[in-house]
């Protein structure tokens, strides 16, 4: 008898224990965005985060990671120091190799360099890509945490 007492007196520890864990994490599924950051790599095109955002939504974006984008010279998502785009980058005007990004298979361009916080113009996935036009020269890729929240109504 007095085994069966040490038996349920650890089993009351050991739930507890597990208790106290899923009381701090939470139970069940984790989000997309909590098990990767998905990777823009310098040599490819538009790519998708997977992230489907609505109008209005406000999206906080950060990247870290180095890619090349002139030969030789490595540097951040927030592009050359140097180097412009020229007019026939996807983005002109800005640092050349800088991380920029779009919602939609056409939407607007914006630059997200090391990351920011911007709202959603329209519904749509969010895509990024390095600011460049030659692509095939490029090297490495840069890490992005992606977190989206909609909008509060009724202030």
């Amino acid at each position: 008898m007095k085994r069966a007492w040490i038996l349920v007196f650890l089993a009351v520890i050991v739930l507890g224990i597990v208790g106290i864990g899923v009381a701090r994490h939470g139970l069940g599924p984790l989000r997309h965005d909590d098990l990767v950051q998905p990777r823009i790599y310098a040599y490819r095109d538009w790519q998708s985060v997977g992230v489907q955002v609505n109008q209005g939504d406000l999206i906080r974006l950060r990247a870290q990671g180095t890619w090349l984008y002139t030969p030789g010279e490595y540097h951040g998502p927030e592009g050359h120091r140097v180097y412009r785009a020229p007019s026939f980058y996807p983005m002109s005007g800005t640092a050349g190799g800088v991380l920029i990004g779009r919602i939609g298979e056409d939407g607007r361009v914006f630059v997200v360099g090391r990351g920011g916080t911007y709202y959603a113009e329209r519904a749509g996935l969010l895509y990024l890509r390095i600011n460049d036009d030659v692509l095939s020269d490029n090297e490495g890729y840069v890490t992005v945490e992606v977190s989206v929240t909609p909008p509060t109504h009724g202030h």
